[in-house]
């Protein structure tokens, strides 16, 4: 059987040009691809955070795995932007679909795709669309929040040798669901330590495409006006972690950074020694085979996955095992 693919840009009108042809929507999750005429297995994929590396290797990593398993797809990418990206979407449930997967978009900014889905009777199976239990998605894999604080926590504890009366900076941004949760948890278990949060929350980035500017002016505002008053930082994401990491460096500051992503940078820092002491890797392939597994056993015989949340295990990276992890913005 020949595989069809069809990409589409996050317009609604490409949308429909891509899907033209396909019959109306289809509940059932057989093999035969209900979603249209051709007896194909009819997969509509999207994802808002295609520009980013990680939202990069999703858009090809899901064409491939399409292509292996003989799916008829249609791929959506939506350049940060819901107000395109959410009516072509919607253009293209109406056109009918088996199944949709959503990567790295979050629930409270699609409510209108899940509304459709609903309607048409097409479950949604998503991987890193929020950080809790939603009827929104058959299911959603993601990786573990608390875990991820768990972790970063513990490695500075160590490093600065306990957190009790110490000063960490907190930096987040509150759009990202993950780092909306994360920051908020790093918050509570810093506090629980001992430990004094700068301002007692995060420092906001307000754009990740300037967060790691921001997350060094932060650091190197604060060290202005508190020369030696910073212990450590904890960053929700890696750009901004090696933005607090410059700051501190500039101030000639020994105080640790933890980050979340396993970037190539963050991770060749690491291994240079400095002020950048770990950060996350976050097992995204992993996280996409069973997410795919999940979608084989639907289309086989309509089975449901067995839980609508799932968190997984992550691993920090420190000096000790930088050399063996692969870089997320490398998959």
């Amino acid at each position: 059987m020949r595989t069809k693919f069809k990409v589409a840009a996050a317009l609604a009108t490409a949308a429909v040009l891509a899907l033209t042809g396909c019959s109306g929507s289809s509940s059932g999750g057989d093999a035969s691809g209900g979603g249209g005429g051709d007896g194909m297995f009819k997969v509509i994929a999207f994802t808002s955070g295609n520009q980013t590396p990680v939202g990069a290797w999703w858009v090809k990593a899901v064409t491939a795995k399409a292509d292996e398993l003989g799916w008829d797809l249609t791929m959506i990418q939506g350049d940060f932007d819901f107000q395109k990206m959410n009516p072509a979407v919607e253009s293209a449930i109406g056109q009918g679909a088996d199944v949709i997967l959503d990567g790295y978009t979050d629930v409270s900014s699609i409510g209108s795709i899940v509304t459709a889905a609903k309607d048409a009777e097409i479950p949604i199976f998503s991987m890193d669309a929020g950080t809790e239990a939603t009827d929104a998605f058959a299911t959603n894999i993601t990786t573990n929040q608390q875990q991820i604080v768990d972790k970063t926590v513990e490695g500075i504890d160590a490093a600065i040798g306990g957190l009790d009366g110490k000063t960490v900076m907190v930096i987040g941004h509150d759009p990202h669901a993950g780092i909306r949760l994360r920051s908020a948890l790093a918050v509570t278990a810093l506090e629980a330590a001992g430990a004094t949060v700068v301002g007692g929350e995060p420092q906001q980035v307000t754009n990740p495409a300037t967060g790691r500017t921001e997350a060094l002016n932060f650091v190197s505002d604060y060290l202005s006006a508190n020369p030696d008053g910073l212990d450590a930082v904890w960053a929700g994401w890696d750009d901004a972690a090696l933005g607090a990491a410059q700051g501190l460096s500039e101030a000639g500051s020994t105080a640790p950074v933890t980050g979340v992503d396993a970037l190539a940078e963050t991770l060749a820092s690491i291994e240079a020694g400095g002020n950048m002491l770990a950060t996350v890797d976050q097992p995204w392939p992993q996280v996409l085979d069973m997410l795919i597994t999940d979608v084989e056993a639907y289309q086989a015989d309509g089975t449901m996955p067995a839980e609508n949340f799932v968190a997984v295990d992550v691993t920090l990276v420190t000096k000790d095992n930088a050399a063996d992890t692969t870089p997320s913005d490398k998959l």
